[in-house]
């Protein structure tokens, strides 16, 4: 053996070796990293960017004002990962009124009426000398303390109510879908976390399995070059063996779903560890995605916020007749039909403000959580091994030609630096 050969042999192997596993190891971090774009400005490039295909758009690699460089596949595809997250997976394990009955509505409607307990009284006293401050100074403190009184003890069959029409309606009042894309488009960090929690096992044994398929292909690579010893031999291996390291990689950790006797592996790895997982997915879905706070902010001010306060209002609105009570028709006589029915939307319109403070209690949503935790856990133990494997890997699956076409552009790469070295 010549000593061009003993070098190939041994030179051949090694960088097909350490490329498989740069190839794989700079992989798993384009999918996370930076969380944020990062890049410089390209004269004319924002004038070119309308005129791009839409494929080309959508690339983490440049941005609409004419930037090029580079964002982390999953957090600059948040909006489309989570909309897919959604339909494949939150939208199996229940709709948002499985979720909602979940954290206790009754329980929801107890701590509401406390912290309303401690609100209505300046309430009532803001409302009436707005609306009415000469009436409302000239009642008799026994008179204004009696209306205190009976507001509050209206509340808890009020709220009560409020939390069943939530309930029941919770689907008009929420579009979940809407709800889990702008919480991951504003903390993409998360959708990092979700990732990296569940699959870091398998995204360990991804970035070394790189070296350990690379090493056998490069002394196939070698015998190839023995017998086709030609310069663009080298180029070419290194783009299939750098497509087919990551392609491989990414089928072992989710592919087959079930146990496959032909398969060398058997069994995707991640689904292997299904109830790990699941553990570990419903307790990152529970304290950050589907939680009293999300839920609250969403019907509060979400797209459809408009029907939460109007059924609020609605349902407020009748504690002032209760309040007033067999003098409502004095009442009205005294200051007008119309000054009566706007203090009664007035009360209705404040007292919304009793539930933001009740859904942002943190300690009461952390404490409600636990039921999330449970029905997500429980609902997806239930779930085939197919479905399981669509749930965690269609969030990714639409943008894995990337990691592949990264390695081959690696293998390439490689092919040439090879040659550049050590020559044909």
């Amino acid at each position: 053996m010549d000593r061009k050969t003993l070098l190939d042999l041994i030179s051949i192997p090694l960088f097909t070796g350490v490329i498989g596993y740069i190839t794989n190891w700079t992989g798993v971090l384009m999918l996370f990293r930076p969380l944020r774009f990062y890049g410089f400005r390209v004269p004319g490039l924002r004038v070119l960017f309308p005129l791009l295909p839409r494929r080309v758009q959508v690339l983490p690699l440049i941005r609409y004002d004419g930037r090029l460089g580079w964002q982390g596949i999953v957090p600059s595809r948040a909006d489309k990962m989570a909309s897919i997250a959604v339909d494949k997976g939150l939208l199996k394990l229940g709709s948002v009124s499985d979720f909602y009955r979940e954290l206790e509505p009754d329980r929801i409607a107890e701590h509401l009426a406390m912290v309303a307990q401690g609100e209505i009284r300046d309430v009532v006293e803001h409302i009436m000398q707005q609306e009415n401050p000469a009436l409302w100074h000239d009642l008799p403190p026994i008179i204004k303390e009696a209306v205190f009184a009976r507001v509050r003890g209206q509340l808890p069959a009020i709220i009560r109510d409020i939390t069943k029409e939530i309930g029941d309606n919770v689907d008009q009042l929420i579009d979940a879908k809407l709800m889990v894309i702008k919480y991951f488009v504003a903390h993409p960090e998360l959708l990092n976390e979700l990732f990296l929690i569940m699959g870091r096992k398998e995204l360990r044994f991804m970035k070394n399995f790189g070296f350990y398929f690379g090493v056998p292909m490069g002394f196939a690579l070698f015998g190839i070059l023995q017998v086709f010893p030609q310069w663009y031999v080298l180029p070419i291996g290194g783009v299939i063996i750098g497509w087919t390291v990551n392609y491989i990689g990414i089928e072992m950790i989710f592919a087959p779903a079930v146990p496959t006797w032909w398969v060398p592996w058997r069994q995707g790895l991640l689904i292997r560890r299904q109830p790990e997982v699941t553990k570990m997915y419903a307790e990152m879905v529970a304290d950050k995605v589907i939680t009293l706070q999300n839920i609250g902010n969403e019907l509060l001010t979400g797209a459809r916020s408009d029907r939460t306060l109007q059924l609020l209002e609605d349902s407020l609105r009748p504690a002032v007749d209760h309040a007033v009570g067999p003098a409502r028709a004095a009442v009205r006589a005294a200051i007008g039909g119309r000054e009566y029915d706007q203090i009664r939307a007035s009360v209705a319109s404040e007292a919304t403000g009793f539930a933001p403070i009740a859904f942002n209690d943190a300690a009461f949503s952390k404490k409600q959580s636990g039921k999330i935790y449970t029905f997500i856990a429980e609902q997806m133990g239930q779930m085939s091994p197919q479905d399981f494997t669509e749930m965690l890997r269609a969030a990714i699956k639409q943008d894995e030609w990337l990691l592949f076409f990264h390695g081959a552009a690696l293998g390439l790469l490689a092919g040439w630096l090879h040659l550049a070295i050590f020559g044909v």
